[in-house]
């Protein structure tokens, strides 16, 4: 039905949700207001995994390339239709063009919201004030019952010819522990904020998979790099909607069937683990 009405009708999404012919009671409703790095890690997997345990998902991604939080700060103030919004439901992906991060907070409901720096000033704390908090603001006021999420984003690989790798040594290692001292950083100055910790995730599965997960030194690979990223989304999910109603159709992810296609076994027995462990 929902593939018929949009094909057909070409009704925006928001109509359709507030009609009710999307929406179930228990769907789940996530917006990341990312870039690249939100598009490798909730676009392509995160929808299937939950597919497999029956859980009905919404994802929102208002996506701008290498966006930052200063950029996006800047896009909100002036209110810029700057972004490509990819709407994504069990069944249907919908792309809006020349799309605000003000329509995104005011069109629709969401029940967890995430931010991100950019992967080039991820571990550069300077570059997160004021702009963290002024975002955060913005996002509380439209959505005062959305649970904020910090989606913590990765280290580049060992090769990557990243223009901005030189900012951490051209190393892996500085870079990864610049990414967590910031971590640390925005979780003090924010409290509020609940940590997804994607890129603790990726750096522990360097240690088993091999320096692999990206395919071209930065973005995620199209197998166990984005899947990777998918099952910590939904381990954390998982966690959040039992605390928040006792009760989940998310199961522990070790349990989730669904596996990538092109990935083999030991890759998908790895990546659950290691998701489970970091949010256990």
């Amino acid at each position: 039905m929902m593939k018929y009405l949009c094909k057909y009708f070409l009704l925006p999404a928001f109509l359709l949700m507030q009609a009710g012919t999307l929406l179930s009671e228990d769907t789940i409703r996530l917006l990341c207001i990312g870039n690249s790095f939100s598009w490798d890690a909730v676009e392509q997997e995160l929808v299937p995994l939950c597919n497999a345990a029956e859980q009905p998902i919404v994802i929102g991604n208002l996506y701008y390339g290498g966006c930052s939080l200063e950029q996006h700060h800047a896009f909100l103030l002036k209110d810029t239709a700057a972004y490509e919004f990819r709407f994504l439901t069990n069944d249907t992906t919908i792309r809006h063009q020349s799309y605000s991060l003000r329509q995104a907070l005011t069109n629709y409901h969401w029940d967890y919201i995430s931010l991100q720096q950019a992967s080039h000033d991820s571990g550069i704390t300077s570059t997160y004030e004021p702009f963290l908090t002024a975002l955060i603001d913005s996002v509380i006021h439209h959505q005062p019952h959305a649970t904020l999420c910090w989606m913590q984003t990765w280290s580049y690989a060992r090769n990557a010819k990243h223009p901005a790798f030189p900012r951490y040594q051209s190393s892996q290692c500085v870079m990864d522990d610049s990414i967590q001292l910031a971590t640390h950083y925005v979780l003090l100055q924010h409290p509020d904020l609940h940590l997804v910790p994607c890129g603790e995730a990726i750096q522990l599965a360097r240690k088993r998979l091999g320096d692999t997960l990206c395919r071209d030194g930065y973005h995620l690979n199209y197998t166990y790099g984005r899947y990777l990223a998918s099952c910590v989304w939904f381990e954390f999910l998982r966690k959040e909607e039992m605390q928040k109603n006792g009760t989940t159709r998310l199961r522990d992810i070790r349990r989730n069937p669904y596996r990538n296609p092109a990935m083999t076994r030991r890759q998908q027995r790895i990546t659950q683990r290691i998701a489970h462990h970091l949010l256990p």
